[in-house]
């Protein structure tokens, strides 16, 4: 297991850097949890699909979470499975979350199906898109209206400001755990910046050796 998956937050107040967004998220889950529909846009490693996960894990067990690693891996028979599949309760908790990682890739057939389908969740389901910033100024391909499935959801935007300290800090904290930290923290914070305030990254590199003495 790679650090960063090691290491994902499992909970809305371990999510670093992003308080606005886990507020919004904790008002709109907190009485109703299902029925709802959210998109979540953020740079690289900002923490868009770990606010997912803990999102779908507050109504749905990891059995009834299904997680698409793109938009390309929704298909027509995936959801021919989920319209029928949405209708019953999940084991355990009850609910059913559906998470579509890199959902600026959504074609124009899945878009108008998924339009009818978010006209109408179930009260134990949710739905989660995620997407970089740059996917979503772009949205879909040229021949796709957005605004029709954004105004099913709930936008989430995660910032890219004031998380260098922030994700300095915990790179550090991972690093001495693992025994690869050599170096002060104003080192971290210089990788915090080369790479973008992408934490993915910075684990990366740090599983790397780059931090070791």
């Amino acid at each position: 297991m790679n650090l960063y998956e090691k290491y994902r937050p499992q909970k809305f107040e371990e999510v670093l850097g992003q308080a606005k967004a886990v507020q919004t998220v904790e008002r709109l889950t907190g009485k109703s949890w299902g029925g709802q529909a959210f998109w979540i846009s953020g740079a690289s490693g900002t923490g868009k699909t770990t606010l997912a996960r803990i999102i779908a894990a507050r109504g749905a067990d990891d059995l009834c979470v299904d997680e698409y690693d793109s938009a390309d891996c929704l298909t027509m028979e995936a959801l021919d499975r989920i319209d029928r599949e949405q209708t019953m309760y999940g084991w355990g908790k009850g609910g059913r979350a559906y998470i579509v990682n890199e959902a600026h890739g959504l074609r124009s057939l899945t878009v108008r199906r998924l339009l009818g389908l978010l006209e109408r969740i179930p009260s134990h389901v949710v739905w989660i898109f995620t997407t970089t910033r740059e996917g979503q100024d772009k949205l879909f391909d040229d021949q796709i209206d957005a605004s029709p499935l954004l105004s099913r959801c709930h936008e989430i935007r995660l910032t890219n400001q004031g998380l260098n300290k922030v994700f300095a800090v915990r790179a550090q904290q991972i690093a001495q755990a693992e025994n690869l930290d050599g170096k002060p923290l104003a080192k971290y914070e210089q990788l915090a910046r080369d790479c973008h305030n992408n934490l993915r990254m910075m684990l990366q590199q740090i599983a790397a050796g780059v931090m070791a003495e």
